[in-house]
């Protein structure tokens, strides 16, 4: 059992390392695709960009400013978690045999799976009106969102989607690269959703393999509408429960350039653009 001055020293040996693995995540992940999108062929950016209006430095800043306390609520929580493995609450287990490698893959696919439903559902419950302004403002506040908008969120938010890794981990052991790769996939799936350029390629969304992964203006429409599309990784939730939005298809189809771009004149004449 560990004293006020040891527990005090373990979270100073803790912490900081858990807070600079969090941010370091979340400043890679986002740096990088802004630097590819600024690398990438102007003219591809610009015919697969979702909105007509452009992110300002203050949108940015502000993203950015509300992720730097998310990251720190995260990294508490992943103090926590490392408390809770310290006293047998939560089995993370090191290293991976090769005789684990099928378990462990099937449980990190377990875990994606069962973040995009506590995600779909908490998600939606946060837009309710008597949520909203408490929980989830914030994040909405990027109607037309960039990659550092991943983790903008309100400090509540922040507290729910932190606590999946817990409850989680209550019920399944895992191995530690599993929980790596499961925190690598979920930031880059995030930062990729922010994108505000459509990042997939033709015929995704309409793939029997594929099309029930979320491309980018999946989460690109919910934040311009700030409805519908309600799931994170995954189609099926807003399909079973009538969220998707029903202009889904066609929009990524005309982001991909498979359909003419329609836009709306002043006097609300539709005309079409190649």
């Amino acid at each position: 059992m560990l004293y006020l001055p040891d527990r005090i020293a373990d979270f100073l040996a803790v912490f900081p390392t858990i807070l600079t693995v969090d941010a370091a995540r979340y400043a890679i992940a986002a740096g990088a695709l802004v630097m590819a999108l600024r690398l990438a062929p102007a003219g591809w950016t610009a015919a697969r960009r979702l909105q007509s209006r452009q992110a300002s430095h203050a949108d940015r800043r502000r993203e950015i400013g509300c992720s730097l306390l998310t990251i720190t609520i995260f990294a508490l929580n992943g103090y926590g978690v490392h408390l809770g493995a310290g006293h047998g609450l939560f089995t993370i287990m090191p290293g991976l045999a090769i005789g684990e490698v099928i378990p462990a893959a099937a449980t990190l696919v377990l875990m994606i799976v069962a973040h995009d439903a506590y995600f779909y559902w908490t998600h939606r419950a946060m837009h309710h009106p008597r949520l909203f302004r408490f929980f989830h403002r914030t994040h909405h506040r990027s109607h037309t969102p960039t990659p550092w908008a991943a983790y903008a969120f309100d400090w509540p938010e922040a507290v729910v989607q932190a606590v999946f890794l817990p409850l989680f981990l209550l019920f399944v052991p895992v191995h530690g690269v599993v929980l790596f790769v499961f925190l690598t996939h979920m930031i880059l799936r995030n930062v990729m959703g922010h994108a505000g350029v459509e990042l997939f390629p033709r015929g995704w969304v309409r793939s029997r393999w594929l099309g029930w992964i979320t491309a980018t203006v999946h989460h690109d429409q919910h934040h311009a509408t700030a409805r519908w599309n309600y799931g994170l990784y995954f189609r099926w939730w807003d399909r079973m429960m009538g969220t998707e939005h029903p202009d889904y298809v066609h929009a990524f189809e005309r982001a991909t350039g498979q359909q003419h771009k329609i836009t709306e004149t002043r006097d609300g004449a539709a005309i079409e653009k190649a």
